[in-house]
């Protein structure tokens, strides 16, 4: 019970890796305030965290909007008097050449919702992270550590996440709060289906590039993951193809191109 009675912020809490780090979170006795857009499917995720013996609250927001985040925050510390972690996991994707591009206003969106947000919550919560020495976690992703075709505004707002969170880290030396960014690669997860095509638009159900049943769970990914943040990590790299990467990246980038290329290609 790493995170009984530890009162956690998590955004993009409504599906995917947000809705299986919620359940892990309340299997520990978490006391949990869920964010996320959609207010239905963010009730359904609350209802299930206190089924399985975790406190949930639901807060419909959009990380995209400051005021939303500062009454995020606000309302966290009406009810518990207190933040201990947040975990800045709501995310937007895209899956498009970047020749073919159509609507250059989704590079705006992805840099709002996955930098700008994390950035806007992080800012409001941290003081009541430094009074209860807590933890800081950015859910970036292994295109937050090296270019990927089809990704690229995506690639850009989740470099920009990482390069944010690893300078905070820095400035933070000495006050008790940790700074903990998790790399997943491939994991099951409906936020291909949101992903921006050119046109803008979402590619819709049924429309994933990858093969989701040969990638990581997104249960198998939360697991991973709180086991980083329950440690302090710095740092949650979940496969061997982003572990490997780091050290490639010194010694041979156009090796990291060639495999983010086939890794593109063959959707896992």
């Amino acid at each position: 019970m790493r995170f009984a009675a530890n009162v956690v912020i998590l955004t993009g809490a409504s599906s995917g890796i947000g809705r299986a780090l919620a359940l892990a979170l309340a299997g520990e006795g978490a006391w949990l305030v869920l964010a996320a857009r959609d207010a239905a499917a963010l009730a359904d995720v609350a209802a299930a965290c206190q089924a399985r013996g975790g406190r949930a609250l639901a807060v419909p927001t959009d990380v995209a909007d400051p005021a939303q985040c500062a009454a995020l925050v606000a309302r966290t510390v009406a009810e518990h008097g207190r933040i201990d972690t947040l975990v800045n996991n709501a995310g937007q994707s895209m899956w498009a050449r970047f020749d073919e591009v159509h609507d250059l206003s989704i590079f705006e969106r992805l840099m709002r919702v996955n930098y700008l947000g994390a950035v806007y919550l992080t800012h409001h919560a941290l003081p009541h992270l430094k009074r209860a020495r807590g933890r800081l976690v950015a859910v970036s992703s292994v295109a937050g550590k090296s270019g990927v075709p089809t990704r690229t505004g995506y690639a850009a707002s989740k470099h920009a996440m990482v390069g944010f969170f690893d300078s905070l880290r820095i400035e933070l030396g000495g006050t008790g709060v940790t700074v903990t960014t998790v790399c997943p690669d491939f994991v099951t997860s409906a936020i291909r289906e949101r992903a921006f095509g050119p046109d803008g638009r979402p590619l819709g159900a049924g429309n994933s590039p990858v093969h989701e049943a040969d990638v990581m769970s997104a249960e198998e990914c939360a697991r991973r993951a709180l086991a980083g943040i329950a440690a302090r990590d710095r740092e949650v790299l979940m496969s061997l193809r982003s572990r490997a990467g780091a050290w490639l990246k010194l010694l041979a980038p156009a090796v990291v191109d060639r495999i983010a290329a086939r890794a593109i290609a063959r959707g896992r």
